[in-house]
């Protein structure tokens, strides 16, 4: 037995569940490790490996107690060891967003709206003071980490598109900074429909949490990478949001743009580089979606300048591009 085995046989016993069954669950793109724990009794936990970072789990917990605070639902931490990066949570079940609506579409606006109340609770409270602030250099940052990885960009481009994209993103410097949780979407949100009001939407992977613009988890939530969420959802969703935050509406939808073209940019980049240089085409089908998000968000008007970097730079993601990038992977 490895001595990671060993630290966590060890602590899953120390916090009563030596003799619970454990069984993979999914995990996200990260390093970090889940499994359910499910004892005769028929209780269950989730263990999550964060694979000895103890400040990742010191974090998590720090967040979800924060979101407790305000009424939301994230799971409730039952044992922690920091020194060894691992949590027991409270296990909400298997009811991820992006499931119940693959089976039934007609409770999409049922789901995002327990979404966008949430994030209104989220978006007119107080942000923790110890969170790392997200104002444009970092958020350039982020999607400069990739996009040379796309086929076809040469550094001169990427640097104009860089660019670009600073210049449009300084402007939201300005408006106060509120808690972003940065991967708030379809697969990270579970539907508790027994619970009341806001708390239906139980609310997973937040422990990469800083304190950013307040349409940014809503552009991860409209924008979904993995899903398409229909036009008339998009615009009920967004003025429910504005309506509860108190929001400009016409100053909202230039950040709402700008913010969708950084996410999806990085995105659609850095989905290229995962396969590339990482062996890891599975993102792959997901990059026309992609594409059309940021394509969608060029639309607006103060975007006139980046649309045009993109136009000029970066090819559609069609089965061309997508049959260059899968020549280009080596398989882990």
């Amino acid at each position: 037995m490895t001595d990671r085995a060993t630290a966590i046989e060890g602590f899953v016993s120390r916090a009563g569940w030596a003799d619970a069954v454990r069984r993979p669950l999914a995990g996200d793109a990260s390093t970090r490790r889940y499994e359910r724990l499910s004892q005769p009794d028929g209780r269950t936990t989730v263990l999550m490996d964060a694979g000895g970072d103890g400040a990742g789990t010191t974090r998590f917990c720090r967040i979800a107690r924060h979101l407790q605070g305000l009424g939301l639902t994230a799971p409730t931490i039952l044992a922690e060891d920091h020194g060894a990066g691992l949590l027991l949570l409270e296990d909400l079940g298997d009811a991820v967003f992006a499931r119940v609506l693959d089976r039934d579409r007609s409770g999409e606006s049922r789901l995002y709206s327990s979404a966008i109340d949430a994030l209104a609770a989220m978006a007119t409270a107080p942000v923790p003071g110890d969170l790392p602030v997200f104002r444009a250099p970092q958020l350039v940052a982020t999607a400069a980490a990739a996009v040379g990885w796309y086929p076809g960009v040469s550094e001169t481009a990427g640097q104009s598109i860089l660019g670009a994209l600073a210049e449009s993103l300084a402007p939201l410097d300005a408006v106060p900074r509120r808690l972003c949780l940065r991967d708030f979407h379809a697969e990270n949100l579970i539907w508790l429909p027994e619970r009341k009001g806001v708390q239906r939407a139980g609310i997973l992977d937040f422990q990469d949490a800083v304190a950013g613009h307040p349409a940014y988890d809503l552009v991860s939530l409209l924008t979904d990478a993995r899903r398409d969420v229909a036009p008339a959802t998009r615009t009920e969703m967004t003025a429910r949001f504005l309506a509860a935050a108190g929001l400009d509406p016409a100053r909202f939808a230039a950040d709402f743009a700008t913010l969708s073209a950084q996410r999806n940019l990085r995105i659609l980049t850095q989905f290229a580089r995962l396969a590339i240089r990482d062996g890891k085409p599975g993102y792959l089908p997901l990059m026309p979606r992609v594409w059309g998000n940021l394509i969608l968000a060029l639309e607006h008007p103060d975007l006139a300048r980046l649309k045009a970097e993109v136009a000029a730079a970066i090819r559609p993601p069609d089965t061309t591009v997508l049959a260059e990038i899968r020549a280009a992977c080596v398989p882990s």
